[in-house]
């Protein structure tokens, strides 16, 4: 057991994400100091869309246009991977045709449905350009959009040295005490199906940051593991064709407030009259 209490900061940098998740600590959040600049803005977060064919087109035509009738304006949408159903060419640029109507960014994350087979993910590339690990500010918060796949496999992966690299690399130019949020496509959270077996070593990089949220896809349910100030959740699916993997009949998408340095989100049901 980890006597909290006793240990100074530096101690507590020098802990492995393992056992800071154990603790309930995450002690970038923790010990995240100052005034806080940020603004205060709304954004969606969606995922496992899996577009297979017009049937899921125009189903998640009336997703994006209920999207627009929400009172709080939003900013942008993450979209945590599985864009398509099985990484053809068709699938992915009606996909990015669709995302366009939302007339906001969308920041996407790759997803293993997003290969055509084991190592082709050239279509994803095509229509995504530069949208397999990257960041961007918004609203005096940092986002980092990270790929998390191993092919097309679903369980038993293992995050690719690619990003781990591009992470050890980005994260020095990075302000450790503004508020950062960070998306994927695989399920960080401890204890959820499909979690990469090194994640852990991920989120170790992250342990001296202000990590608020972490948001990801894959797990089609919802689950929520909380560390000190940090969320790590998944969400139902918003796919027209796939059904949730926790026997829920929901699909949606979250609906995120960023106030204060802090994140509050809700549940959106997509509800078509």
């Amino acid at each position: 057991m980890i006597d909290l209490k006793n240990l100074n900061r530096r101690q507590m940098l020098r802990l492995s994400a393992g056992s800071l998740l154990a603790a309930g600590l995450w002690p970038g959040a923790l010990f995240a100091e100052g005034k806080d600049h940020s603004e205060e803005f709304h954004f969606l977060v969606v995922n496992d869309v899996h577009y297979l064919d017009k049937g899921c087109g125009d189903w998640f035509a009336k997703v994006i246009a209920q999207m627009k009738e929400h009172k709080e304006k939003t900013d942008f949408c993450l979209l945590a991977g599985d864009l398509a159903e099985h990484g053809r060419p068709a699938q992915l640029s009606a996909m990015r045709e669709l995302i366009q109507t939302l007339d906001k960014p969308v920041h996407v994350v790759v997803g293993n449905h997003d290969y055509l087979t084991q190592e082709d993910r050239k279509a994803y590339v095509k229509n995504f350009p530069e949208r397999i690990n990257y960041h961007f500010e918004h609203g005096g918060w940092q986002w980092v959009a990270l790929d998390t796949t191993e092919g097309q496999l679903t369980r038993g992966t293992t995050i690719n040295s690619t990003t781990l690299q591009w992470v050890d690399d980005t994260l020095p130019k990075l302000d450790k005490k503004k508020p950062l949020v960070l998306f994927t496509h695989f399920p960080l959270g401890p204890l959820v199906i499909g979690r990469p077996k090194n994640a852990n070593a991920l989120l170790n990089r992250f342990k001296e940051y202000n990590l608020q949220a972490v948001y990801c896809g894959h797990w089609h349910g919802f689950t929520e593991r909380r560390v000190q100030d940090t969320t790590l959740t998944t969400n139902r699916c918003c796919s027209f064709r796939r059904q949730n993997h926790d026997g829920t009949k929901e699909k949606g998408y979250f609906l995120c407030h960023a106030k204060d340095g802090k994140i509050e989100r809700k549940f959106v049901e997509v509800k078509f009259s």
